[in-house]
């Protein structure tokens, strides 16, 4: 039965009342590890992690020259689709490529290839997905127009760029 406002309660119950304490709330618990393998398992992921990222970190600036090639490279493309730059897109794709090789292999290596020597270093240190359009435009390029490199056609000039992308994304460099 429950009492109108303002009459107070009987003895017993105001005994009880006063007799109520707060609930005890446990301390926090601690985000510290309790054993020392914890504290060794967290030095040792922390290691793992800092190496991983100094390898990751290595590999990303020793691809720099891929990634700086690969812009230049949309240059030389819109001047190999263009019919009037044509020539010069081509010897400059040329130039491109060997600036690539030049910064992954030694320069006694690369830089006194042409033709078909040039051709097979692109295709030893390439992989299986670099095209044939590539290895014929620079196959003899010194000594034939653009026109006589067999990029005249826009699938030619699309197959071209495709091969030169793939051969600087994925060539091989030994260590």
């Amino acid at each position: 039965m429950e009492q109108p406002a303002g009459t107070t309660p009987d003895p017993m119950t105001e005994t009880a009342l006063r007799a109520l304490k707060d609930i005890a709330v446990p301390p926090p618990v601690s985000w510290m590890p309790q054993t020392w393998g914890w504290a060794v398992l967290a030095v040792i992921l922390m290691l793992a992690l800092a190496i991983w990222f100094a390898l990751w970190l290595r590999h990303y600036r020793a691809n720099a020259y891929r990634r700086e090639a690969l812009a230049l490279l949309a240059g030389v493309e819109a001047k190999i689709r263009d019919p009037a730059t044509r020539e010069a897109g081509i010897q400059d794709l040329a130039v491109l490529l060997k600036r690539v090789a030049l910064a992954g292999w030694p320069r006694d290596d690369v830089a006194s290839l042409a033709g078909d020597a040039w051709v097979k270093f692109m295709g030893a240190h390439g992989t299986q997905a670099t095209g044939q359009a590539l290895h014929r435009a620079l196959d003899d390029l010194e000594y034939q127009a653009g026109e006589a490199a067999g990029v005249a056609q826009p699938k030619a000039e699309a197959e071209l760029i495709a091969d030169a992308r793939t051969w600087i994304e994925r060539h091989h460099v030994s260590a």
